[in-house]
């Protein structure tokens, strides 16, 4: 026979004073109308709570790092650029907001187009169907030469492609990052897969020194976090690669016992990826820091956060 069940009686159920109950909510951390003013008017005006304050939370741990000359790093997958993100980005390195920036392979391809034709990104279904995907000429061609001149002169790719851009007759260098990067002497570091990037199809393309140039700039990305301390590392639209990158120069660095910790970590992304996640969001910060996750598009959430950094910079 199955058991047979009457209503829970509730008589005796206990009761709090609602006076004395903790709330994670406060009227005095509720949101105000905005009726015009400059942007920092605009995020005072923002509720005191969950995104909102970790967004605040973010522009000041930039503030405070850069105030005590600690690295603001950018890592960024190739999603940003595409989303016509660049002037953001060279705005802030000019401006001092960010001393470092490291990327996957794709983005030199959009980066380099930009600034040789003033347009980028492909239709790849389009291109796909008909066997011409990635076979831009001019890409493949100019971005190999960069990387292997480059590498003979001891370059990493991101010095290499950037002083390859800047001595170039492209029309719009403006544009380039890693020009911008090459520029102010800021680094500018390249991690690349092999086999996932347009240029690696083409005939030009040199193993070697694709790998030499990778590796160098690996080692040199590895130096920048290991001066991490106080600083913050912003993950902006890689998935994969860029957050795995970063968990190798956390351990190289720890490793050769320099004082990696105390630091903000923050992931930038419309999704929230498991390695991003662990490798930027988690285990850096677990011997000491601080990790931030904003979700949101890059086309809407990056300059939001560049126009509250200019402001407060401005003060």
């Amino acid at each position: 026979m199955p058991k047979k069940y009457k209503p829970i009686s509730v008589k005796k159920v206990k009761t709090c004073c609602l006076k004395s109950r903790k709330s994670k909510v406060e009227r005095k951390k509720a949101g105000k109308p905005f009726k015009g003013g400059s942007f920092g008017d605009f995020l005072e005006s923002l509720p005191g709570i969950l995104a909102a304050d970790d967004f605040k939370a973010v522009v000041d741990a930039v503030v405070k790092a850069r105030k005590n000359n600690k690295p603001v790093i950018l890592g960024m997958g190739a999603h940003p650029i595409k989303v016509g993100l660049s002037p953001v980005i060279i705005d802030l390195m000019e401006s001092g907001l960010i001393t470092a920036v490291a990327m996957n392979g794709a983005c030199i391809v959009h980066d380099y187009e930009l600034s040789l034709m003033g347009h980028t990104s492909e239709d790849v279904d389009a291109e796909l169907c008909k066997g011409t995907f990635g076979m831009a000429a001019e890409t493949g061609r100019g971005l190999n030469r960069a990387i292997i001149n480059g590498v003979k002169k001891k370059q990493g790719i991101g010095r290499a492609v950037g002083e390859h851009i800047l001595k170039s007759k492209a029309a719009y260098k403006e544009m380039s990052i890693l020009a911008a990067a090459s520029s102010l002497g800021i680094p500018a570091t390249v991690h690349v897969a092999i086999g996932t990037d347009i240029i690696h199809m083409h005939a030009e393309a040199d193993g070697r020194a694709i790998g030499e140039g990778s590796m160098r700039d690996f080692r040199l990305f590895s130096s920048v976090v290991a001066d991490l301390k106080g600083g913050v590392y912003i993950n902006l639209g890689s998935a994969v690669i860029l957050p795995e990158v970063f968990l190798k120069a956390i351990a190289v660095t720890r490793n050769l016992k320099h004082d990696v910790k105390n630091f903000t970590t923050v992931n930038m992304d419309f999704i929230q990826h498991y390695r991003c996640r662990e490798n930027v969001l988690r285990r850096p910060v677990l011997s000491g820091g601080r990790s931030i996750a904003l979700t949101g598009h890059h086309e809407i959430m990056f300059p939001l956060l560049a126009a509250a950094l200019n402001d407060r910079q401005n003060k």
